[in-house]
């Protein structure tokens, strides 16, 4: 927790040092209040008879504490808000800002909903615990030294009462506090497992309501619901102990002390003023424990995000390129596989990939085709290092990728993955990722090669057309072509087309390639694809199977020599046929 602190409150240091100053300043003028009391009760009352000058003098100077304690705690306040305001928003951003220099391997171990449980829930926690440790855990030990040297000043003897409820107190918050963590840790995995069943019943709401699985989702997410509920009563009932058993501790000081004083009073050990001003001290000195117990339950509370957020910023991407050359840019569109492996996990014995070796020229268009789950996607996603591969090379422009600053190996190369994402904004925003510097004739230009433009013009907007989250007002061969647009508007030396044409008519898909192939000459284009129509007319096709390559050719030598590819390119054109 203190790390964090450290590291990411530099904008709002002033804020965070001057926060507990006016904290201390608090104190001092709260501390004095009860002493000037006790000289009301025994000057202004007692001594003098009923002196209403010194009574009314020195009331002034109560009221003038009390408003001096009131200035400078709102003043801590406001600035102990500041500074933590500061400290979760940088928090955040460096978390959010580690987030996106991950690798695809680095992502597949945070899922969605626990990023966002991260980066909101967690951050607040840490918020609460931050006002914490400035409101109260720098407060309470200055009011309790003050206050117990008051004590031990006014009666030394009374002061043995705490000699036996500290280490009372003590043992009670250790043991609280030892036992609260670990309960938090699983409370903020029920969030999450929550927060994932929210996220992925929104996402599939037009798939649940198709298979009428609302009653199903909506008993999941309850019962996701009563366990955070379950958790979170496991582990703020050992918190909410720690309230009653101070109380006792507290009280049956203060009856102790009411008794034994009282006795001291009587036999003259001790005036009515400076009783009433011990009690006072004494119940400051219990309410600091009390607070900084508190202090210390949202600490413990808080370390359970502290834990989560560090898994995040403490995640090194295993794709690193420090030692590449920024100068260094792709020249060309040129791709070659050595001897290149590739397996998700290093202690699996099961390659993804295995043994590829292949070169593609610049500005060829090669299709790529096979059965699910034969690796394809994960051949072409080596290309711009979104995956490492395992052993062997991987060469784009004739330098090995690794070469590459990620940025300038990425900016060569345009990939459309096989899940279609568009962003909130228009229809103009959303292919201006692929370039934001292009102008409107060149998103025309690119949507038009797409085959996107008639549909774009057909809405009332044309390209100011906004478009929901995901893309959901746009149907799936739209989105297809939408994204198609945005990554030719990228312009550049390679482009992937990963199974992208899936969802669009075969006449759509025929247009799409022929425009490809006459207004992008010198690109080099890569078509994943499930039909041979999409890539019959490739200058070579790479047939995949299991993680290898089983054969390489135009699509006539593989009509003539592959019995795989020569039965799905008969099925499909028989089924065309009918």
């Amino acid at each position: 927790m203190f790390d964090l602190l450290r590291k990411y409150t530099k904008d709002g240091w002033w804020a965070a040092l001057l926060g507990p100053v006016f904290v201390i300043i608090e104190v001092i003028f709260e501390v004095f209040i009860p002493y000037v009391m006790s000289l009301i009760i025994d000057v202004g009352i007692n001594a003098r008879g009923g002196d209403i000058n010194y009574i009314v003098r020195m009331g002034g100077v109560m009221v003038a504490l009390a408003l001096a304690a009131c200035i400078t705690g709102v003043i801590s306040g406001f600035l102990s808000s500041i500074s933590s305001s500061r400290f979760v928003r940088n928090l955040r951003n460096e978390m959010f800002r580690k987030i996106q220099t991950y690798d695809f391997k680095n992502i597949e171990k945070f899922n969605v909903s626990t990023v966002v449980t991260r980066l909101t829930t967690d951050m607040r926690m840490l918020r609460m615990a931050y006002v914490s440790i400035v409101r109260q855990l720098i407060r309470a030990p200055i009011n309790l030294i003050v206050s117990f040297a008051m004590v031990l000043r006014m009666n030394s003897k009374l002061a043995i009462i705490f000699a036996y409820a500290i280490p009372v107190l003590f043992c009670g918050l250790v043991f609280i506090t030892l036992k609260a963590h670990p309960r938090f840790v699983v409370m903020m995995g029920k969030f999450d497992s929550m927060n994932n069943a929210l996220k992925e019943n929104i996402e599939g709401i037009r798939v649940v309501k198709t298979f009428v699985r609302e009653d199903y989702e909506q008993d999941k997410f309850e019962d996701r619901s009563f366990a955070v509920t379950a958790a979170q009563r496991f582990a703020e009932g050992l918190v909410i102990l720690s309230d009653p058993f101070f109380q006792l501790v507290m009280y049956s000081c203060m009856i102790a002390l009411a008794w034994i004083g009282g006795n001291h009073i009587i036999k003259g050990f001790m005036t009515t003023g400076q009783f009433m001003s011990y009690l006072s001290y004494v119940r400051a000195i219990l309410f600091s424990l009390m607070m900084a117990s508190n202090a210390l339950m949202m600490i413990v509370m808080a370390q359970a995000s502290v834990t989560r957020a560090n898994e995040i910023l403490n995640e090194n991407p295993d794709i690193d390129d420090s030692d590449a050359d920024e100068n260094l840019l792709v020249e060309n569109g040129e791709i070659e596989f050595r001897n290149v492996s590739f397996k998700y996990d290093e202690k699996s014995e099961n390659e993804a990939l295995s043994k590829i070796n292949f070169k593609i020229n610049s500005g060829e268009t090669i299709g790529i085709i096979g059965s699910t789950g034969s690796s394809k996607t994960t051949l072409v996603q080596l290309i711009p290092r979104l995956y490492e591969a395992s052993t062997g090379e991987v060469y784009v422009g004739g330098r090995n990728v690794k070469e590459y600053k990620l940025k300038n190996l990425r900016d060569a190369v345009s990939m459309v993955l096989q899940k279609n994402t568009l962003f909130s904004g228009t229809i103009e925003e959303n292919m201006k990722w692929g370039n934001p510097d292009a102008s409107h004739d060149d998103v025309v230009k690119a949507c038009k090669n797409a085959q996107a433009h008639d549909f774009i013009m057909a809405r009332p907007d044309g390209y100011n057309s906004e478009l929901g989250q995901g893309g959901v007002n746009v149907s799936g061969g739209q989105k297809q072509r939408l994204c198609i647009a945005r990554a030719l508007l990228k312009n550049p030396k390679i482009i992937i087309l990963d199974d992208s044409t899936s969802a669009v008519d075969t006449d759509t898909d025929h247009r799409i390639q022929l425009a490809l192939k006459e207004n992008l000459a010198g690109m080099t284009t890569i078509i994943i694809a499930q039909r041979v129509a999409s890539i019959k007319e490739a200058d070579r096709i790479i047939i995949m199977n299991e993680g290898l390559i089983d054969d390489i050719g135009t699509h006539e030598q593989l009509l003539e020599r592959n019995d795989v590819y020569r039965d799905l390119y008969q099925t499909q054109l028989q089924g065309v046929a009918e």
